[in-house]
């Protein structure tokens, strides 16, 4: 082992080199988002559930409450400036206000501001002088979306963060919403993640009679807002020297497609849906900021939206996507709620949360496939930059 000679005569051991990337400077913005990237909507919750009762939240860190007065859904902070209470533990004693259980203290759903003391009087002199912060509120996909802000500004529509075939299509969708431990970054970087799904899932029950690839050749191509994973190659067996032969094939699965392909991942299909079709998308999966995830099917499109609760815990959103409208739509709520909810949505992707809950990086050693990663990260960070700027006024 190499070693130095220090001041004095005295021999000591310099301090191995460790392999790989020891932290995540080279993306600054990316290694401050522990917590999620603001400037954007999430959603938090089944619109549903919210109701005139209200509920607590943990939103990026920030701790909020959701409630429904007269068919509409605000957001507050979750705490009575008074003495800390939170305002879910409260209730509705007027229209449009929310109550802390405390003292009293009302606030306006629209603003925020203290309008009533309760235990102070119609002629408190507090009244109007202090308030709770707002957050803008807005309902898709039959979900209550939240926006982050970054500082003060407005909330962009959030039409233009949905997918884009969300925004102008019939379709039926079914999901799940779960709290799941592990940071938001490591769910989202397993989700475009290129090599896991072969080696990982093939034990599921999703893919059962389905065959998985042994490895991939691939590359990752931006497309608007999106940076979409294009697979050139697929190798469904493979010798590796010194160690042995290995291959996805099994006797009880479907035989492999021969070829490539970037619609779903078994095979070049023989139909795809209309609107699917008209996308064009250049590769199967997707990414987009702030964390959402787009995998395309022949018939349908699986999404996940990474939640960002706090640097240790985050909520998983997993959405199939049908463009389907009349009858059809009985069908596929049958079909989902049957199976699909409980292999796809709930085995399938529980492979994932066991990944993401116990994955602790950096460091870490990347590898070939890890493009997948880098992308994402790169994408991230220039995205970053770009809104900051444009916030501070700086079109550069």
């Amino acid at each position: 082992m190499a070693r130095r000679l220090e001041e004095g005569g005295v021999r000591t051991r310099r301090a191995p080199k460790l392999p790989g990337r020891q932290d995540w400077s080279s993306w600054p913005h990316y290694d401050g988002a522990a917590k999620g990237f603001r400037g954007y909507w999430y959603p938090v919750t089944w619109s549903n559930h919210i109701t005139g009762k209200p509920q607590p939240f943990t939103l990026g860190g920030d701790r909020i409450t959701l409630i429904r007065d007269n068919g509409t859904a605000y957001a507050l902070h979750n705490r009575c400036p008074h003495r800390g209470v939170p305002l879910s533990e409260g209730n509705q004693q007027f229209p449009g206000t929310v109550s802390c259980p405390y003292h009293g203290w009302t606030f306006d759903l629209t603003d925020g501001k203290l309008c009533a003391v309760i235990t102070d009087g119609p002629d408190s002199p507090i009244r109007g002088k202090v308030g709770v912060a707002t957050y803008a509120v807005a309902e898709r996909l039959g979900m209550v979306w939240v926006y982050l802000p970054i500082a003060d500004e407005q909330a962009p529509p959030i039409d233009e963060q949905l997918p884009e075939e969300l925004v102008d299509n019939a379709f039926v969708l079914g999901g799940r919403i779960d709290p799941r431990s592990g940071n938001w970054r490591f769910a989202c970087e397993n989700g475009f993640d290129e090599g896991h799904a072969k080696y990982l899932h093939r034990t599921s029950l999703w893919r059962l009679f389905k065959p998985m690839p042994v490895w991939n050749t691939t590359r990752v191509v931006p497309g608007g807002r999106w940076i979409y994973r294009v697979q050139d190659e697929v190798h469904w067996e493979a010798d590796f020297p010194g160690v042995g032969h290995w291959t996805g094939k099994r006797w009880w699965k479907m035989r492999p497609p021969r070829g490539t392909f970037n619609v779903g991942n078994t095979g070049t299909p023989k139909k795809i849906d209309p609107v699917i079709q008209a996308q064009r998308f250049p590769g199967f999966a997707s990414l987009s900021m702030p964390g959402v995830l787009r995998i395309v099917y022949p018939k349908f499109i699986h999404y996940e939206f990474y939640v960002p609760v706090d640097e240790n815990n985050h909520r998983y959103v997993g959405v199939m996507v049908n463009f389907l409208k009349g009858a059809e739509t009985a069908r596929f709520y049958a079909k989902y709620l049957g199976a699909i909810r409980w292999l796809f949505h709930g085995q399938f992707s529980g492979q994932d949360a066991w990944m993401v809950d116990i994955t602790d990086a950096p460091p870490e050693k990347l590898y070939r496939p890890d493009v997948s990663l880098t992308s994402w990260r790169n994408l991230a960070e220039s995205t970053t930059k770009r809104r900051l700027a444009e916030l501070e006024g700086d079109p550069s």
